[in-house]
């Protein structure tokens, strides 16, 4: 059954109303739209919903029936509108973001504080999984938007937009500091116990690369899960872990861990926020991606 809405939300009024004349008022028509618009509503539905009478009109059974139903979708569609509206003014919504836990703990972290600061009502998600496994979750429609260690291959499926550069980096603890009071090759520094990432990660394909590229294959000892791990690993003098300096210059200020400095510097690279390319998001979701690229309030 096809039944045009006016014709329900007139039919709506006249019952809130009392009268079709003050409905006709609310709903800023003439009276004979209003009676033209129950009779097309009544022939549409087969039966009559107001009975004539000299005092006016009245539902009749069916129509009192009817009416239930009609004043509970009504008011779900008055509330649809009230959320949307919400949503726009960014006073209700829901984002979901896709981050591995290095970028989760290490970048994302203040742009989420400062966000929810300034928007208290909007939900905020957050999924933990590494770069690889994020743009299979954005691509499946699991998370709204991905925050990704770059290089990746290129997507015609994605908006890429690069954020903050990193800088990767060789550290030591105590036991292997003055090994390196000068620079080293990278040849060298392979000949120690290597301390890196999983497999699957994409710094990790990143760093095997570099070792790649410069004619050296990479065979850690260790490999661990987190940055966190890499950097205590390191510390203890299990072996040389490769970091993302960025993350971690409170360890080098304390001379917690020590920094190696090699003659074959590691490129530095970029962090990007993905969004499915022709896939708008949602009014909460625009707001963070601004957070995350707009240089004026970028966290430092």
């Amino acid at each position: 059954m096809n039944i045009n809405f006016e014709f329900y939300k007139v039919f709506y009024t006249v019952v809130k109303e009392g009268k079709i004349s003050d409905a006709a008022k609310k709903l800023y028509i003439s009276q004979p739209a209003v009676s033209q618009s129950i009779k097309q509503l009544e022939e549409k539905l087969g039966g009559k919903v107001f009975l004539r009478t000299p005092k006016g009109i009245k539902l009749t059974t069916e129509g009192e029936i009817f009416f239930k139903y009609i004043e509970k979708a009504y008011k779900f569609i008055k509330a649809g509108e009230s959320k949307f509206l919400e949503m726009q003014k960014l006073d209700y919504g829901e984002i979901i973001i896709g981050a591995s836990d290095t970028l989760c703990a290490n970048y994302l972290m203040p742009y989420l504080e400062q966000f929810h600061k300034i928007y208290p009502n909007i939900k905020m998600k957050v999924t933990n999984r590494t770069s690889y496994e994020t743009i299979n979750l954005l691509k499946s429609g699991s998370v709204d938007l991905g925050v990704i260690n770059l290089p990746i291959e290129k997507d015609k499926t994605l908006d890429i937009m690069k954020t903050l550069t990193v800088e990767d980096c060789f550290i030591c603890g105590e036991k292997y500091s003055k090994d390196f009071n000068k620079e080293i090759t990278l040849d060298k520094l392979s000949k120690y116990p290597l301390v890196f990432l999983e497999k699957g990660s994409n710094t990790r394909k990143f760093i095997d690369k570099f070792f790649s590229d410069n004619g050296i294959q990479a065979e850690p000892e260790i490999e661990l899960g987190s940055v966190d791990l890499l950097v205590k690993f390191a510390e203890i003098g299990l072996g040389i872990s490769c970091v993302t300096k960025n993350f971690i210059m409170d360890k080098l200020d304390n001379k917690e861990v020590f920094e190696i400095k090699i003659k074959n510097s590691i490129p530095k690279r970029k962090i990007g926020v993905a969004t499915l390319k022709g896939v708008p998001l949602s009014s909460a979701g625009q707001k963070f991606l601004e957070f995350l690229t707009n240089d004026n309030r970028r966290i430092k």
